[in-house]
């Protein structure tokens, strides 16, 4: 029997709908919003309002271009969380709407599981067990993936996310949101060794980031009290070395829960994975150390749909289906 799902991700800023056939994902839509650009990062009012626009144009765009009737779905799969409240509800009440009309089960998905589920999209896939570096504007996690829906996260931040870390110091830089991509932009033209920042690691597998935030601020007052255009002459270094640390902080944690566990299989994904560098490092971490890395997609890096129906498919044949009773849940664990 085919199994067509519909999946809906609204769990920010980006309303997406995508269509997954037999385990194979047809399309991947996504209407972005840009109202958040001039108040330098997301109001979740706007957001939620945004989503109710959107929802049912990248719906019905979805469902005309796999040519899938709405009599031919299976399921209907939304983000449960974590994320917005009010841009969760919106998803979530139009997939229950959308089911309860068509009499289809309900399948609620984690964000962060849908991340790492979206190396299984496409070739090559990680073969289990294997470590996912989960990286986004709100998460940063090392996660164990023994099985598709069995996940185990060994480590995470203690305070602020590695994708806000890199936000925030754009925005100190006076760049716009958002201000990662940017960084990475600049960095490419950048020395990373011109600026040392100090080591704000934490024991174990766990990660910090305010005191690198806090470092970088102190670190821009000072120079432009010498030099009031420091960061319009400096800027390509100024991202390059933040970045570089950023990575950094990163990299070691992976590489000790790597050699910890004796695991050879290791990924990346989250929003953040589709900075260059650490793409880049990865690969090499891998060719230093002997793994085999896994790097998703640009599309399936940033928030999407794709991702969702991919995670949905193995939740359909595990059958597990939720009751419309099933709510947003903002701070959702795996």
């Amino acid at each position: 029997m085919d199994i067509n799902i519909l999946a809906i991700e609204s769990s920010c800023d980006e309303t997406s709908a995508s269509l997954i056939h037999n385990g194979e994902v047809i399309n991947n839509f996504i209407a972005t919003q840009s109202v958040h650009e001039k108040y330098g990062g997301v109001v979740p009012e706007l957001a939620s309002r945004a989503h109710q626009q959107n929802i049912i144009p990248i719906i019905d765009q979805a469902l005309n271009h796999a040519n899938i009737s709405k009599s031919s779905l299976n399921a209907v799969a939304f983000t449960q969380g974590p994320g917005l409240l009010g841009a969760l509800l919106v998803g979530a009440s139009f997939a229950k709407s959308f089911a309860m009309a068509l009499d289809l089960p309900i399948i609620a998905v984690n964000h962060m599981q849908a991340h790492i589920l979206a190396h299984f999209i496409e070739d090559p896939k990680p073969k289990f067990p294997f470590l996912c570096l989960t990286v986004s504007g709100g998460h940063t996690q090392i996660v164990l993936v023994n099985d598709y829906l069995e996940m185990e996260v060994l480590g995470e931040t203690l305070d602020d996310a590695v994708g806000e870390a890199f936000d925030k110091s754009a925005k100190l830089l006076g760049l716009p949101y958002p201000g990662g991509p940017l960084i990475d932009e600049y960095a490419q033209s950048g020395n990373p060794d011109t600026y040392q920042f100090p080591d704000t690691s934490t024991v174990g597998f766990n990660y910090s980031f305010s005191g690198i935030k806090t470092a970088f601020l102190y670190f821009l007052r000072d120079r432009l009290k010498e030099n009031p255009k420091f960061i319009e002459e400096h800027l390509n270094d100024i991202c390059a070395s933040i970045q570089r640390k950023l990575i950094d902080m990163l990299m070691v944690k992976l590489r000790k829960a790597a050699r910890k566990l004796n695991i050879h299989q290791v990924a990346i994904s989250g929003g953040v994975s589709a900075n260059s560098e650490l793409r880049i490092r990865i690969v090499e971490e891998g060719e230093k150390y002997g793994w085999d890395t896994y790097i998703p997609a640009f599309e399936y890096c940033t928030d999407n749909a794709g991702m969702i129906a991919i995670a949905a498919h193995y939740k359909y044949l595990a059958r597990d289906f939720v009751g419309l009773d099933a709510i947003p849940q903002p701070r959702l664990k795996f």
